[in-house]
């Protein structure tokens, strides 16, 4: 099953990202845990971390900490090297639009190979300037 955040003003989608597997999401934030967090679950992200898969949304009071968390997540994943794709899916679609991963950062994708945390950012800039919860579908 894969894992999808939107945002929703009324019934208009105004943006969203297709994240790929709730495992995939799950090792995204494992491996912030264990490089940035340095295995302290949420210590420096919680926002990101402690919220749960299936919990359904990201508030709009929440969505401004968020894009911090995911600002500084970029800035440490950025100065790693990179690691090989974890999945089938991640190779074909970094395949299609020719990425080669420069950096640890570069490595977490969407589902059409464009790099996940600057989607993500730009995912709370649109739930900000909307004021409109990002959801888990």
């Amino acid at each position: 099953m894969g894992l999808y955040l939107c945002i929703f003003s009324e019934d208009e989608e105004l943006d969203g990202v297709e994240v790929g597997h709730y495992a995939d999401f799950e090792f995204f934030r494992s491996t912030v845990t264990e490089t940035l967090e340095h295995g302290t679950k949420g210590g420096r992200f919680p926002v990101l971390i402690n919220h749960s898969d299936s919990d359904g949304q990201w508030s709009p009071d929440e969505v401004p900490e968020l894009r911090s968390e995911l600002v500084a997540i970029r800035s440490g994943l950025g100065q790693l090297p990179p690691i090989p794709f974890r999945a089938e899916w991640q190779q074909e679609a970094a395949g299609s639009v020719g990425l080669a991963p420069l950096s640890f950062e570069e490595t977490f994708i969407d589902v059409d190979g464009e790099p996940l945390l600057v989607r993500l950012i730009h995912l709370c800039d649109v739930a900000i300037a909307s004021h409109c919860p990002i959801l888990f579908q």
